[in-house]
């Protein structure tokens, strides 16, 4: 059976059973009137992959270990839109008002690891002006 007559057949069975095409349109309208971007992350996952980073960031120096850097990797690799980046952003905001870090280490994490975060780790930054 060609797709021409699939899609004929398909269109001629719609167009007979209203139920169908409501339920279709419905579903479509749906579909479009969706947000454009959800987080996709959650604060639990922020938090997991920067738990290797805490004690780096409140008392250490150097270099940050391997395993916070592999958790920073992970972060900025998980962050794919504006909706993640806020929902990072207010994570971080709130961990670092919490611990305190070192603010000369936060801010040369990204760098210290071959990463750009998408959010400073800052209990001061402005989450509003992050997208």
């Amino acid at each position: 059976m060609t797709s021409k007559l699939k899609l004929v057949l398909y269109l001629s069975f719609t167009m007979s059973h209203p139920r169908i095409l409501v339920l279709a349109m419905a579903a479509l309208m749906l579909l479009l009137l969706s947000p454009e971007s959800e987080a996709a992350i959650t604060c639990s996952d922020i938090l997991k992959d920067l738990r290797p980073c805490v004690n780096y960031l409140t008392n250490g120096t150097g270099k940050p270990p391997v395993a916070c850097c592999s958790g920073a990797k992970a972060l900025s690799s998980a962050v794919t839109n504006s909706a993640d980046k806020k929902t990072a952003c207010s994570c971080i905001k709130n961990a670092a008002q919490k611990m305190n870090p070192n603010a000369q280490l936060a801010q040369a994490l990204p760098g210290n690891c071959g990463i750009s975060l998408p959010v400073p780790v800052s209990p001061n930054v402005d989450c509003s002006k992050v997208g």
